[in-house]
């Protein structure tokens, strides 16, 4: 009996003799994956030979597609590896949904070829045809099996084959998800359900499966039911703490010790992680308590974390964070969207976040922009700033001391103080003392966010009732220590009165109580359009009695037009001709509410930076450009400008023409093929004085922090020195209105000081009499000169807040960093003989 020894083996190298249409056509589409003719050429046969295959019968169809399976695999044997066989594919593609007569073997290699090349939904559809008249091979069944494998079901269209595949075989489909254990979080979550015991560990890992297969921007209906009901056999207080331990392990990286050089690395989520993490925050919803809601914002902030060179760590799962809390029907939920709102400054996810917003309050049935007022939680605050709480035989008291700082106390049974927390409250209330903590963090995260929101609201044109601003202001547990450091403006038949809180009531500027007619209308107070004798009234009530205010109101910069800008007419250019560092200056945009898109060195145009002003019916626009063409050194590794020129400041109606500039510069100019009218700029004296001060305040900030100039280490003028000039006139040139009111308050605050009689003003610097030199603070940028020949004195301040006797000097307003910095440096110059830092010393010495 021959048992095929020497046989030889059949080779696809050159095409048989007398072939028929269908092993032709294969070789025809394999001499065009190796041609080097042009691609026009190429493709013109290739639609003929796929012309002449689709009008073959189904015989010499299925013909063809068992020929070119067995071809390319043979091929793959001889490279090592599958070549590129696009064209093949294409056709084997077009070919595999019609009802063709394929062998068992041809469908072995249909599966084989499908799982890395091809599409493997047509391929289970021509077994599920095979199998109706035909019983299935081990082969073939073993090749269905491989695509069973957890790691094939990671979506939910995948899930819905590996079901038909699982009935092909007669098999009950093992619940299997896929997961990358290299992140901190997902190896936990492993490790966790290996714990669980074999009931729970099967309801869990069903629930987890689903949670896979989260696509979309948002859960279907259908995909929530199914979750709902794969959560019943688990209780939710396993499912919620499970929640919250995976979730706050997501902002973990995947080292111990993170290698810097490499951020992608240990910050990045693999695409069946984020699913998973998308699906479990959706699910979040059904299960939510406070625990939960303070995770998913964690979440959510965490997926925004910058990774350089590649951008947000992980978009998907931001966005499922803030739709989860757009769909949770507690104040807490709002209050998060609100620190997430003042975290997060992509302009998609802002979008994200004010359409949570708006669901919201269509829930409510309340407008949108009362929802934020209402739903601000209020954390257990038994009374305005401060909560009350008794553990066993002590009492703590948690006092809101800032805009963004709280403290506990507490208090032994005899009434004494005690300064650290007792052994009894940590042994016998640990919960209650781990939520106590909880609304302390929350209020230093949601505080900063109200207040942002205050401080935008002049331009809002808000008023309210007397009775519902004092619910949602004035004696709001949360919000009242906001407001009651704030001046209002209380209107009732069109006479005004302006008041602020003091001990237990209302009172004027002069602290006299004033009556109040709960009929009255209240809005916030704004310096613009009031006597110069009032401003300054204010000024001293706050700084005599050494209030703080949450920003700067009763000190706050009135831009007024200037002649120069009544002869520009249309246009200020205060601003202009500025250098400043494009990052920051956008991060500030968002702050301040302005849209502005990053310029990239690359042939776009671009917008200006915009603040629209509904109220108004008016859009500032401030004009900047990108700066150079060198990339990498006037752009950062992914072509994006890290310096902007300044221009223009303009106002046009709401709802004209947009202006565009290049990204590299050129000016801005309004496009005719965009198909819209010109736009029309309104001249700056139609603008009202409210309106124009706020924005050129803005513009303000926008240069006064992010320009190159404020930078101390700068001297040299940044690449090839090109902005020495630029650095040398704003570090020491003329006062913005910023700095302007900067000097105001120091020439009435130094005074008070230890230092008073080192000090001394001149037109634009803080003048420090040291024992060695004598030094002047420049009053904008806070950088320094010393005398007797202005050399220049560099000194980094350190981040974070201001230490030493300038962090405890009262300042009447917050969110002033340099005005701080001036101190800070005052105090450390006026007393140089103590300096030990080397790297000054040998400045002060040289």
């Amino acid at each position: 009996m021959v048992l095929g020894f020497g046989k030889k083996k059949k080779t696809f190298d050159q095409m048989p003799s007398n072939p028929s249409p269908a092993v032709s056509a294969v070789y025809k589409l394999q001499g065009l994956n190796t041609s080097t003719e042009d691609w026009a050429r190429k493709n013109e046969v290739f639609y003929a030979t796929q012309e002449e295959v689709n009008a073959l019968p189904a015989e010499g169809q299925a013909e063809f597609v068992s020929y070119a399976l067995r071809f390319i695999e043979d091929r793959a044997g001889k490279l090592g590896s599958h070549p590129q066989y696009g064209y093949h594919g294409q056709v084997i593609s077009g070919l595999i949904p019609r009802k063709l007569p394929l062998t068992d073997d041809d469908l072995v290699r249909l599966l084989r070829w499908a799982g890395p090349y091809g599409p493997v939904g047509y391929a289970v559809k021509a077994v599920e045809r095979f199998a109706k008249d035909h019983p299935l091979s081990i082969d073939l069944q073993n090749q269905l099996r491989y695509h069973l494998r957890p790691s094939g079901r990671s979506n939910q269209a995948a899930q819905r084959l590996a079901k038909r595949i699982a009935e092909l075989l007669g098999e009950e489909l093992e619940e299997d998800f896929r997961i990358d254990l290299d992140q901190p979080w997902a190896k936990r979550l492993h490790d966790d359900l290996q714990q669980l015991d074999d009931a729970y560990r099967s309801a869990m890992t069903s629930f987890l499966t689903h949670a896979a297969t989260a696509e979309g921007g948002k859960p279907s209906k259908a995909w929530l039911k199914e979750a709902q009901a794969r959560l019943e056999p688990l209780p939710e207080d396993l499912v919620t703490s499970a929640l919250v331990v995976w979730g706050d392990a997501f902002d973990l990286p995947a080292s111990e010790t993170p290698d810097e050089a490499w951020p992608r690395s240990e910050w990045r989520v693999d695409e069946a992680n984020a699913d998973l993490m998308k699906g479990l925050l959706w699910i979040a919803t059904l299960v939510a308590n406070d625990d939960l809601i303070r995770t998913v914002t964690k979440v959510g902030v965490s997926g925004q974390r910058k990774i350089p060179e590649y951008g947000p760590r992980c978009g998907k799962v931001t966005n499922a964070a803030v739709w989860a809390l757009g769909q949770i029907d507690r104040p807490l939920a709002v209050g998060q969207l609100a620190i997430l709102r003042s975290k997060i400054k992509n302009k998609s996810v802002q979008k994200q976040i004010d359409k949570a917003m708006h669901a919201a309050a269509d829930r409510l049935g309340v407008p949108a922009d009362e929802v934020e007022e209402m739903a601000v939680p209020e954390y257990g605050l038994t009374g305005v700033g401060v909560r009350r709480e008794a553990f066993g035989d002590f009492t703590t008291e948690l006092h809101v001391t800032g805009t963004g700082t709280t403290e506990l106390r507490w208090i032994k049974p005899d009434g004494k103080p005690q300064k650290s927390v007792p052994k009894a409250v940590k042994d016998d209330h640990a919960d209650d003392l781990k939520e106590l903590k909880a609304a302390a963090k929350d209020i230093q995260k949601i505080l900063p966010a109200q207040r942002d929101r205050l401080d935008l609201m002049h331009l809002k044109q808000k008023s309210w009732a007397y009775d519902v601003w004092a619910e949602h202001y004035l004696n709001h547990p949360l919000v009242g220590a906001l407001a009651r450091r704030l001046i209002w403006t209380l209107t009732h038949e069109g006479k005004a009165t302006t008041a602020t809180w003091l001990d237990d009531g209302l009172v004027d500027a002069e602290g006299h109580p004033v009556s109040v007619d709960r009929a009255c209308a209240v809005a916030l107070w704004h310096p613009v359009g009031n006597a110069e004798a009032d401003i300054l009234a204010w000024r001293a009530f706050f700084e005599n009695r050494q209030i703080k205010q949450p920003f700067k109101q009763a000190h706050r910069e009135v831009y007024l037009l200037t002649d120069a800008e009544r002869n520009t007419n249309v246009y200020s250019n205060r601003f202009a001709a500025h250098v400043i560092k494009q990052h920051q200056f956008n991060a500030l945009c968002g702050v301040r509410g302005w849209k502005n898109s990053l310029r990239l060195l690359v042939d776009d145009e671009y917008p200006p930076a915009t603040l629209e002003l509904p109220e108004w019916d008016l859009r500032a626009e401030f004009w900047v450009e990108g700066i150079g063409d060198d990339y990498g050194t006037d752009t950062n590794e992914t072509g994006t400008f890290l310096r902007l020129a300044t221009d223009q400041v303009r106002f046009y109606p709401l709802g004209t023409a947009q202006n565009y500039a290049h990204a590299g510069g050129g000016g801005y100019t309004w496009s005719r093929y965009r198909g819209e009218d010109a736009p029309e700029a309104v001249p700056l004296d139609q603008i009202p004085p409210l309106v124009f001060s706020e924005v050129m305040r803005d513009v303000d900030l926008f240069v006064g922090v992010a320009s190159v100039g404020n930078d101390p280490t700068w001297e040299d003028g940044g690449p090839e020195g090109r902005f020495r000039d630029y650095w040398q006139s704003y570090s020491f040139g003329d006062l913005s209105g910023t700095a302007t009111t900067r000097k105001e308050i120091l020439e009435r605050l130094v005074p008070r000081l230890k230092i008073a009689d080192r000090c001394s003003f001149t037109a634009r610097f803080l003048v420090v009499r040291g024992d060695v030199r004598t030094y002047k603070i420049h009053l904008g940028s806070g950088n320094i000169l010393m005398e007797p020949n202005d050399q220049y004195l560099c000194i980094v301040p350190g981040r974070g807040d201001v230490k030493g006797p300038a962090g405890k000097v009262f300042l009447p307003f917050e969110g002033d960093r340099t005005l701080s910095i001036i101190l800070s440096k005052a105090f450390l110059l006026a007393d140089d003989t103590k300096i030990t830092d080397r790297t000054i010393l040998s400045q002060i010495k040289r």
